[in-house]
């Protein structure tokens, strides 16, 4: 299934919208258009180099609303060339859509913390992976804020906002919005991050989108900045 570029447009534009209302400003190529990604000059490299921006998936499944994600990544170092970008954290906003989901996946080599920054509740499942990468029917220690906590193979958690969960690699999660409460503002603190090759989905499609070119690009997610002068 093809992503429109259309729908691209319409998410990023209400989430910043919505964030800015709520006093989440965001740097200024947030909101760069075509044109000025075209003119930036090479002090620019970082954000493509190392992935910063805008990044959306709704992991093949053709309907964006019932499962997806959208991120901005502020900030994160690289895999493949630390000595010229040796930050050894990442930084990223997540919002997720009332009744969204996440599909379950884990990460080879990240740790990170998932933050509930405002909003709905964020309802989320984990396992730990077998050494076929399956699901591992063994209790899964996490840290709630600090606080050790053991859940069963598959057992839930509820994160409030304010509340945040740290996840080790090789755990598998997935998380959706807690029906009812509405949208959630989930910022992600991490170790470096590569999308491209650091995410193992027990059954989703694919994580970065093809894009069906329905419209002119208003802002650009970072597959698309292999691909500028071609837009």
């Amino acid at each position: 299934m093809l992503l429109k570029r259309s729908e691209i447009n319409r998410v990023i534009s209400e989430a910043l919208s919505f964030l800015e209302q709520r006093q989440i400003v965001f740097p200024s190529f947030a909101q760069w258009n075509l044109a000025d990604w075209k003119n930036a000059g090479p002090e620019y490299q970082e954000i493509i180099d190392n992935m910063l921006g805008w990044d959306i998936s709704d992991f093949g499944y053709g309907d964006y609303s019932k499962v997806g994600v959208l991120i901005f990544t502020f900030r994160n170092g690289n895999f493949h060339n630390k000595d010229k970008y040796p930050k050894p954290y990442a930084e990223k906003l997540l919002l997720v859509e009332a009744n969204q989901e996440l599909p379950f996946h884990f990460h080879w080599s990240k740790m990170e913390d998932i933050i509930n920054r405002g909003g709905g509740n964020l309802i989320m499942q984990v396992y730990n992976a077998d050494d076929a990468d399956g699901f591992a029917d063994t209790d899964v220690h996490v840290a709630i804020d600090g606080r050790a906590v053991t859940l069963p193979a598959g057992g839930k958690i509820t994160l409030r906002p304010g509340e945040s969960i740290t996840l080790l690699p090789r755990q598998y999660h997935r998380w959706m919005a807690e029906p009812g409460t509405g949208r959630v503002v989930l910022f992600e603190v991490s170790t470096i991050n590569d999308d491209t090759i650091d995410n193992r989905f027990y059954d989703a499609k694919d994580r970065i989108p093809v894009i069906e070119e329905d419209e002119a690009p208003k802002y650009l997610i970072f597959d698309d900045y292999k691909r500028i002068n071609n837009l």
